[in-house]
């Protein structure tokens, strides 16, 4: 059994910028290993944990500090915990990076354009037409990270690359010990993208 330490694994970033696709690979290669890993994910959680929430500030925010409440319950038990919300405003980030011990903040960055290219649902183009208030990116802001402890740049690398940043970083860190070289890391991210896509 792997000696672990708890830690919340924030990724923040517009919608389709690649937050889960990031996310379910670093915890594809951390079960692997045999650690403890729950997913909180900002699209799951609106159906259950924060339903009946709407998109105004006020409720963002709260849905962000419900989901840092979860996060830092899991990461004071010793699981690591890998959150995938968009949380638009800075100063609730902040308020969860206080609240929590050990926290790892991951800026997943793309162009607004290129997260519409990549819509598949649709979103960006209903609220280019007026059909959903308060969108992030479109009609309500996204205050980018001043300090991420990691930044992936997904309109200039690959997943695998943005992965491996993460996974290092928590390496550094001491959170994360990699039992295989980075050539088989590359390797088995590599193939776990290709079952993704």
């Amino acid at each position: 059994m792997i000696e672990q330490k708890g830690l919340t694994v924030w990724f923040t970033g517009l919608s389709g910028a690649g937050k889960t696709t990031i996310s379910r690979v670093v915890e594809n290669e951390l079960r692997s290993q045999g650690y403890k890993v729950e997913v909180l994910d900002g699209d799951v959680l609106r159906q259950c944990l924060t339903k009946g929430l709407g998109y105004s500030r006020e409720d963002r925010d709260e849905n962000v500090r419900r989901i840092g409440y979860v996060a830092n319950l899991l990461t004071r038990n010793d699981v690591i915990v890998l959150v995938s919300v968009i949380s638009p405003y800075r100063q609730i980030r902040n308020q969860m990076r206080l609240d929590t011990a050990d926290f790892l903040e991951v800026y997943v960055n793309a162009p607004l354009e290129v997260c519409e290219q990549r819509d598949v649902k649709g979103l960006y183009k209903k609220a280019r037409l007026g059909e959903i208030q308060n969108f992030t990116g479109i009609d309500d802001p996204y205050e980018a990270p001043l300090f991420p402890e990691v930044t992936c740049n997904t309109h200039l690398e690959t997943i695998a690359e943005s992965a491996g940043k993460v996974l290092r970083k928590m390496e550094e860190l001491g959170y994360y010990l990699p039992l295989i070289d980075s050539h088989s890391l590359r390797f088995k991210i590599h193939n776990l993208k290709a079952i993704l896509n």
